[in-house]
């Protein structure tokens, strides 16, 4: 038994999946076959609760190898015929904390990581040579003291700053040459516990960089290119990161849809961008070659409780929603969202130039406490004030020119499983009372259901 987040790949008739307890197999894709089994032996210095609760949300592939990151801190390189080793490498140091809970993507020859982690010296997106295991590059996540950034972590020392990667792996442009990749949230949870104070950061960004941002780097060498911060100082847990999407599409936001719009865009031209919904809420727009903010609104609702107060339009600058941050120890805070879009993908159709996204209407309740490591007590997801549970979980469509957002399918069963959207116009969805759809793309109807042998999730 152990956890099962992961995303199988298919190459040439095989699929390629990374099973629990630190395992790799290789099955027909045709008739579930099994190819080959790749049983990792353990690091005895790794923790067996760390591999137990730990599995990658996929693999790579490239050339001949299939790219493995295993819970007990390796990057495994297994050669896709027979599953044989052909190289490894420690990617994080045993006892650290870190785990990873991501998964590798290659691009220009190079297997790009990142890792859950608790101190900032595992706190890092890296590079290795994808035939070699040699190591080229690496970009830590939480700013150092002395370093671009290092002064919004305020006293916070250097080795306690955390801005974990633990999601889906970020997105690639060939054409820039750029990486596009996601961060998670400030550890302690809370402001009191990170800093001493709910003022020892700023309220606006940039706050306890770089988390919480979507970071644009260079993939020869993993420098920064940009960054823009979703939510700056985070209280809460509210987690940016999973995959970013890149689009081409032509920009004439709604106002009536969208809430935060930058002026100085030229409205219906066309520009390359990065899309991307928080796992706690909220819809950004960006442009990919700068960061420049394009527009944002809260997702899924505009609610006074949502983590982010205000948007500059004009520079693009986030403002924490102060009335629901923690001002003292044992304070109790309901703040929106909750795991709203988990590490469930999301997706792109072309023709109808829109996001399909699943999401839960969920909020959370939490109360602060200074004597735990995490910072909180009593931390628990609740629905949102007011809503239909009937209709609290959902399946949304949101029009890329115009932020117009559409709710293809409600209801009281969540939905935990990634969205795909074929060339044939069909969105395929399921849900955990094992339903699974196959929807119209451009107006939502259902057009088959069929009842799995299991919940669909991931």
């Amino acid at each position: 038994a152990g956890t099962e987040s992961t995303i199988p790949i298919v190459y040439d008739g095989v699929m390629y999946v990374a099973s629990p307890i630190n395992s790799v197999l290789a099955v027909d894709a045709g008739n579930g076959d099994l190819v080959w089994e790749y049983k990792r032996d353990s690091d005895p210095r790794a923790r067996a609760r760390t591999i137990a609760t730990t599995s990658s949300k996929s693999l790579a592939i490239y050339s001949d190898l299939i790219y493995f990151t295993s819970p007990d801190g390796f990057l495994v390189a297994l050669d896709a015929r027979d599953g044989t080793v052909r190289w490894e490498v420690e990617s994080y140091a045993p006892g650290s904390g870190a785990k990873n809970t991501s998964a590798p993507i290659v691009v220009e020859g190079k297997v790009i990581t990142a890792r859950a982690c608790r101190d900032q010296a595992n706190c890092f997106i890296a590079a290795h040579d994808a035939l070699t295991g040699d190591e080229v590059w690496k970009f830590y996540t939480a700013a150092a003291e002395g370093d671009p950034g290092g002064d919004t972590w305020g006293d916070v020392p250097t080795e306690k700053r955390v801005a974990s990667l633990w999601g889906l792996p970020g997105s690639y442009d060939p054409a820039k040459r750029l990486l596009y990749w996601g961060t998670a949230n400030p550890q302690p949870y809370t402001r009191l516990s990170r800093h001493g104070s709910p003022d020892g950061t700023s309220r606006t960004a940039p706050a306890d960089l770089y988390s919480n941002s979507t970071l644009a780097l260079h993939a020869e060498t993993g420098e920064l290119a940009w960054y823009y911060q979703h939510l700056p100082g985070d209280d809460w847990d509210a987690d940016h990161t999973h995959e970013r999407v890149l689009v081409r599409t032509r920009i004439d936001p709604d106002p009536n849809a969208v809430k935060w719009i930058n002026p100085a865009m030229r409205r219906g031209e066309e520009r390359d961008v990065v899309v991307h919904i928080g796992e706690g809420g909220g819809m950004w727009v960006l442009d990919q070659h700068d960061g420049e903010f394009l527009w944002a609104m809260p997702f899924p609702v505009d609610v006074p409780e949502f983590n982010i107060a205000n948007i500059d339009v004009e520079t693009g600058l986030t403002e924490i929603n102060w009335d629901n941050v923690f001002k003292q120890d044992k304070q109790t805070v309901l703040t929106c969202y909750h795991n709203t879009r988990s590490y469930w993908p999301m997706a792109y159709h072309p023709k109808t130039n829109a996001i399909y996204v699943a999401f839960h209407d969920y909020c959370l309740g939490m109360t602060a406490d200074l004597s735990s490591p995490t910072g909180y007590i009593n931390r628990a997801g609740v629905l949102r004030p007011g809503v239909d549970p009937d209709k609290a979980y959902a399946l949304a469509k949101v029009d890329l020119t115009t932020g117009r957002m559409t709710r293809l399918h409600e209801s009281g069963v969540p939905g935990n499983g990634a969205v795909l959207a074929t060339a044939g116009d069909l969105i395929f969805w399921g849900d955990i009372d094992r339903r699974f759809r196959a929807f119209d793309a451009e107006g939502g109807d259902i057009l088959w259901e069929s009842i799995l042998g299991g919940i669909i999730q991931m």
